[in-house]
Formats: structure tokens, C-alpha cells, sequence
């Protein structure tokens, strides 16, 4: 009896404490839903005051020019009454008028008024005076920032961490580029030389000889204090600074990148060249200069690029409008493209506003699709990079457009368990392979291997050796890694697949990253013994990574020979990594897709890795 009383005494003390551990639990919900709330009403608040101070510096640069257009307004009214007073017929009727009752006075007014006298010069619009902060942004190695972070969809607002726009270093070190161009323009061309921007009307001759540019280019501006220079009638301003450059051999060209011809027919017929980024344009442009030609508008890679923001994206469909709002500065339309689970556009978006959506790896369209929006990267690239236009570009005004190219070499270990003839074909199926190295240890195979590797691969410098036998995987890369040439060396395991664009898109990973090798830590996997393909770390794509996978490797000849290879056939590559994360090597981990890593069976893939289906991993993994 006494026990069943302790035992529902007991019982009782539980049920109060779940109770009062549940009263808890409510009250801190309940905090924690106020405290959203109050979160969201901030936020809220937040937009709100962001599209004021918007409101308010549209109004503030509005009245700017209002008050620059009346300064202007004024002087034009001195300079005719100026203009009045010294014509002849003026000063012949003051002197009439003064003298006609002093003949000697009359005598020597008409004198003084019959001789000529020096006209007023007439005024000249001046750029809009910047505000204080402007000028400050403007200054030469100004950030090119994304600032705003927050979005209002349907009335809610979305707080988002900005794209971080990456700082050189640039394609051609050698080439120094004076440049008056608009955001989008600057952003395009930035990374392709040394760009010196910033500069005025009014110091450009303090500015400019600190680094005498090799070439002056000046785009169809639409805003900034050189506006007024190229709209209309050349200013003096721009006029000086083409005597500037004429007097120091410096080449000129104008970039009409938008905006009516018209406006901009009389700046562009005083510099050496003229290039225009619509092809329609162009046989007017041949019409007013002799050197006309054509500079598109292509992807920049390292601005658009799949590198993705911090968070998750947001899960919505968004039209262009919703995505790309009028009031962005274009670091923040950086931060838009890889912003929405897809977006839905109008037929009438420019083609390079298409490539650089999905250059930046957003799907477009009403479904997402990561395969679809993979393959749409590639195409974007495909189309040609800022870096393929200002080859041409610098062709044709006669610059040197010589950059530095990556590459590749290919290593193919023939490993016990590997296909050799399987690894060859792979490798053949590749676009940018410069040299094919293939180690051994079957010297009888060695010969038809490279007669295979030979035949495969016209044009590809084939190399096959004969290593001892027993030698480890590692052992056998280490001997490999001594006869590569090129500037990036990639690992292919004979035992896996590898989809036709696998190197081409690997590479482009240079284009964008600071990374010293790259890979994949996520991909797909397909087990022969249970017949299931697996994704092992799916959200592992586009990021900098601890380690990649050893049949993924691609990295830069130099790092790679500085590391070295561990002798061992299994678990080089995790040694590898290792060595990468003491020496500082950065590794990247691109996308996951055209590589299949394939295995009988392998226990920790299975316990890293999520299920796809049971069924070949192709028509996951080729995109």
C-alpha cells in the first residue's frame, strides 16, 4: 500500500514537473513568436526607411541638377547682356547719349565705341556637383560593393546577405586601361586589365600620370561628372583630355554601349577608334567613323559565376521585375541573379541579360532545374567571356593581347581494378586536354595503350611509361606528375565515369576562384553489388572545402609538385588534403555533376551519402 502511494506520489511529481516544464516551453514559444514578429516589423521598417533615403537622394540629385541647370541659366543671361554691352551699335548709342552736349565728349566716345572690343567667351555647362559621400565613392580604388540587402516581395520583407564582388587580380597585369564607363561596363571590363577609374574633368591630369594608361576608354555614360562631357557637343573638359593623350601617344577609343547614336556622334568623331556592343549599330557607326567596330556585352566570369550567396536561395519563383527592382546599383543586380529559386523572364530580355542569370547558376524558367540551369552555365560561357571580346578588342586598336592560359594535363593510372581502355576513352571524349600522361606497370599493355591513346587523341601529346611493378596508386601519379607540361594536371580514375563536358566544366572553376585545386566533394555514386546510385554531400557544390574527392583532382601543375603524393593506393588523396589544409592551399568544390564515381561496394560512401534510386547514376549525373 504504501509503495502504490510512493509510486503515485511519484507520478504526480513527474506530471507536475512535465507540466511546468511545458508551461515553460509555451511561454518561451510565445517570446520567441513576439520576438519575430518584432524582427519582422523591424525589417519591415527597415525597407521602408531604405526606399525613403532612396526617395530622398532621387529628390536631392534631382534638385542638383535643377540648380546646376538655373547657375547655368544665369550665366548665359550675363553672358548676353555682357554680349549687348560691348556690340559696336551698344557702345556707339552710349556714346551719343553721354556726349550730345559735349561735342569734345561726343568726339571721343565715338572714337573709343568705332574700335574693336573682345567678346565674352560663351559659358559652358559644368558637371552636376556630387554630394561629399559621392565624390568619395568615386575616387580612384573606390569599393564596388553591393550594399542593399533587403528585398519586399508582396509587401514582405526579405533581408539578403550581398554578393561579395571579388578584387583582381586581372587578366593581363601588363595592360593599363584609363576608363569612363558606367557600372555594368566597369564591372565587365575591370578584371580584364588595370583599370584606373574615378577620375574628372578636373583632375584627370593629376590622376592619370601616377600610372600613364597604355589606352583611354570612354563609354556612352549616362551619369557621374563626365555626362555632360560626352551627351551632345564635346566638352572642354574631354577635349583637354584627348589633347592630353595625343600628346603622349596614348590610343583613344569610344565604347557606345547604349543611348541614342545621335547623342553621341560628335564625341565619338574625336577618338581613334569607335566600337559599339549592339551589331545592329554598327554599319551606322561605319557611317560616321572609319574605324567602327564591334565590342559585345559578354559574361565577366569572375562576376557571373555559380559561387552562391550565404543562406539558402529564396524559395520562390520571382518574375525579372521582382528580381531586379529599378533602384539597384549593379553590384547589388549581382546579388539578385543568385538570389531566386528560378525566375521567369519576358521575351524581350536582352540576350546578355540572359547569359548572365544563368551564368550565375539560377534556372530560367518556371521550374527550377539544377541539370538545366548546370547546362545553361555552360552555354553562357560558350557564347564567349568579356575576356574572348577584349582579345578581338585588343587586336584591332593594336594593344598586345597576350594572357596567360591554363592547360591541362591528364594523368590515368592503371590501377588493378581499373579499365584502361574505359579511362582512355574518357579522357578522349574531353575538349582542352593538352597532354595525356598514362603509368603503368603491364609493359605488354603500356604500348597498346598509347597505340589506343595515339589514335584517340589526333593532335593530344601522348606519353606512356612503364612503372615497376607493385608500385602504389600514389606511387604511380608521383611518376606521372614529373612528365606533366601543362598548367593544370587532373587525375582520371580508369574505374569511373566522366560525362563528355566533366574537364571543360571543372576548369572554368579558375576562371572565378582563388582556388589551387578544385574537385568535387559532392557527386554521384553508383554500387555494382546492391545496384544503387547515392549522392553523397549535396549541398557540398560551390564552395571552399576541407577536401574533394582524388578521382576529381584538377590543380595547378606548381601547388601539386610542391605537395607531393603519398605512396599508397588507398586514402592518396586523403593525405593530399591534409597536406592542402597545412600548407594553406585553398581546395574548391565545384558542381556534381558528369562525374559517377562507381564501386562494388563501399560501407562509408553509403553512411556519407543519400539514396537516389536503385539504377544507373547517368541520367542523374550527365548534364
Amino acid at each position: 500500500m504504501r509503495r502504490a502511494l510512493r509510486d503515485a506520489m511519484a507520478q504526480a511529481e513527474r506530471a507536475a514537473e512535465l507540466a511546468r516544464l511545458l508551461d515553460a516551453a509555451q511561454a518561451k514559444l510565445a517570446e520567441a513568436e513576439r520576438a519575430t514578429e518584432e524582427l519582422r516589423a523591424v525589417e519591415e521598417r527597415l525597407a521602408a526607411a531604405e526606399d525613403e533615403l532612396a526617395r530622398s537622394r532621387a529628390s536631392e540629385e534631382r534638385l542638383r541638377r535643377e540648380l546646376a541647370e538655373q547657375r547655368y541659366q544665369t550665366e548665359v543671361a550675363k553672358w548676353k547682356l555682357s554680349s549687348i554691352q560691348v556690340a559696336r551699335w551698344s557702345r556707339l548709342g552710349d556714346a551719343i547719349k553721354t556726349g550730345k552736349s559735349n561735342p569734345v565728349r561726343l568726339a571721343r566716345g565715338l572714337r573709343g565705341a568705332a574700335r574693336p572690343a573682345p567678346r565674352p567667351a560663351a559659358p559652358k555647362r559644368q558637371p552636376v556637383a556630387a554630394p561629399a559621400s559621392a565624390e568619395k565613392q568615386a575616387a580612384p580604388g573606390a569599393a564596388f560593393q553591393a550594399r542593399s540587402s533587403v528585398r519586399t516581395i508582396e509587401g514582405r520583407s526579405v533581408k539578403l546577405k550581398p554578393f561579395r564582388v571579388p578584387t583582381g587580380p586581372n587578366t593581363r597585369p601588363h595592360l593599363t586601361v584609363a576608363a569612363v564607363l558606367d557600372p555594368h561596363e566597369e564591372a565587365l571590363l575591370r578584371y580584364e586589365w588595370r583599370q584606373t577609374v574615378g577620375f574628372t574633368p578636373r583632375d584627370f591630369a593629376r590622376v592619370l600620370p601616377l600610372e600613364v594608361p597604355h589606352l583611354l576608354l570612354v563609354g556612352s555614360v549616362t551619369e557621374g561628372p563626365w555626362a555632360e562631357e560626352v551627351i551632345g557637343e564635346p566638352g572642354e573638359g574631354l577635349r583637354a583630355l584627348l589633347a592630353w593623350c595625343a600628346e603622349r601617344g596614348i590610343r583613344t577609343a569610344f565604347w557606345h554601349t547604349g543611348g541614342d547614336l545621335a547623342d553621341y556622334r560628335a564625341t565619338a568623331k574625336l577618338f581613334e577608334y569607335v566600337f559599339t556592343a549592339v551589331h545592329a549599330d554598327l554599319p551606322r557607326w561605319r557611317a560616321v567613323h572609319r574605324r567602327a567596330g564591334l565590342l559585345p556585352f559578354a559574361i565577366q566570369p569572375r562576376v557571373h559565376n555559380p559561387l552562391p550567396l550565404a543562406g539558402d536561395r529564396f524559395d520562390r519563383v520571382l518574375t525579372l521585375e521582382e528580381m531586379l527592382p529599378d533602384h539597384l546599383s549593379y553590384p547589388d543586380v549581382l546579388t539578385s541573379y543568385r538570389w531566386p529559386k528560378a525566375v521567369t523572364v519576358p521575351q524581350s530580355t536582352p540576350d546578355w541579360r540572359l547569359a548572365e542569370i544563368a551564368a550565375c547558376g539560377t534556372p530560367i524558367g518556371p521550374t527550377p532545374d539544377d541539370r538545366r540551369a548546370h547546362a545553361a552555365i555552360r552555354q553562357a560561357y560558350a557564347r564567349g567571356t568579356m575576356t574572348e571580346r577584349v582579345d578581338e578588342f585588343l587586336e584591332e586598336i593594336g594593344l598586345p593581347a597576350a594572357r596567360a592560359t591554363l592547360n591541362v594535363s591528364v594523368i590515368v593510372p592503371a590501377t588493378a581494378g581499373g579499365d584502361l581502355d574505359h579511362g582512355l576513352a574518357q579522357v578522349a571524349a574531353q575538349s582542352g586536354v593538352a597532354q595525356a600522361v598514362i603509368v603503368t606497370a603491364d609493359e605488354g599493355a603500356a604500348e597498346e595503350a598509347g597505340k589506343h591513346a595515339r589514335d584517340a587523341m589526333p593532335g593530344v601529346d601522348v606519353i606512356v611509361r612503364v612503372a615497376e611493378p607493385g608500385l602504389t596508386t600514389g606511387g604511380l601519379l608521383n611518376r606521372a606528375l614529373d612528365l606533366c607540361e601543362g598548367d593544370l594536371v587532373a587525375v582520371m580514375d580508369p574505374r569511373d565515369g566522366y560525362g563528355e563536358h566533366y574537364l571543360a566544366d571543372l576548369a572554368r572553376s579558375f576562371l572565378y576562384t582563388t582556388a589551387d585545386v578544385v574537385g568535387k566533394a559532392s557527386y554521384y555514386a553508383y554500387l555494382r553489388g546492391p545496384g544503387a546510385t547515392v549522392l553523397r554531400q549535396p549541398d557540398a557544390a560551390y564552395r571552399y572545402l576541407p577536401e574533394i574527392c582524388g578521382g576529381t583532382l584538377l590543380a595547378r601543375r606548381t601547388v601539386l609538385r610542391g605537395l607531393g603524393i603519398a605512396d599508397l593506393s588507398e586514402g592518396w588523396d586523403e593525405v593530399l588534403m591534409r597536406q592542402c589544409r597545412e600548407d594553406g592551399v585553398r581546395v574548391f568544390s565545384a558542381d556534381r555533376f558528369n562525374y559517377v564515381r562507381v564501386r562494388e561496394d563501399d560501407p562509408a560512401l553509403l553512411s556519407s551519402a543519400r539514396l537516389v534510386e536503385y539504377g544507373r547514376a547517368e541520367p542523374h549525373a550527365l548534364a
